[in-house]
């Protein structure tokens, strides 16, 4: 299977090749997170891709953000947030590069993966950029899901051991309140995904 795309071209043409990656409706476990929580206020949705997670955490009420570096995708979340009927800021950035300049109650990073070196500063900006008792929320391929899941990335190094990255949360200062592989139905098979929430002392 090959990598995924590596830089902004890359990742508009996989874009252009189809009208949507992943659909227009929230990442299950992000809806299933957040539906029905009292929205506290700024939510970021780091490497946002087409938007739905930012445009669905808009609808429930936050002030939301996203942040990607692919100008098409940036261009098809706003067209989605226009048909929702909600404001989203967007910003196009490569996160691995990008600082916040405020701070944030939720932050949302739904399956980016890059080499761990490239995933731990990543980590640490989030963290920096996260207001008092402010939540980061993870989801992403699980490294087990590379010898008993299906889909995502073939590098192991791409992949998220949950116990490694709640270690790089953990010595970017914040609490681990979740860490766990979470199973996710995929036509007749499974993929497994790792979980993790985190928090912010106040």
């Amino acid at each position: 299977m090959p990598q995924p795309p590596s830089d902004a071209e890359d990742w508009n043409a996989r874009y252009a090749s189809r009208p949507t990656l992943w659909g227009t409706g929230p990442n299950r476990f992000v809806e299933e997170a957040y539906r029905g929580a009292t929205p506290r206020g700024q939510a970021l949705d780091l490497a946002c891709g087409e938007g739905r997670n930012a445009v669905w955490l808009a609808q429930q009420g936050w002030e939301a953000t996203g942040v990607d570096f692919s100008s098409l995708a940036l261009e098809r979340a706003r067209a989605l947030a226009r048909e929702r009927g909600v404001e989203v800021r967007w910003i196009e950035a490569d996160v691995t590069a990008w600082a916040a300049s405020e701070p944030f109650d939720l932050i949302v990073v739904a399956y980016l993966h890059l080499p761990s070196e490239a995933l731990r500063p990543i980590w640490r900006a989030a963290a920096e950029a996260l207001a008092p008792e402010g939540e980061l929320f993870l989801i992403g391929h699980a490294r087990r899901n590379l010898r008993e899941g299906v889909g995502g990335p073939q590098d192991p190094d791409r992949l998220w051991e949950p116990s490694e990255v709640a270690c790089d949360l953990r010595e970017a200062g914040l609490t681990v309140t979740r860490c766990e592989e979470v199973l996710r139905p995929v036509d007749e098979a499974q993929a497994i995904d790792a979980r993790l929430r985190a928090r912010r002392a106040p």
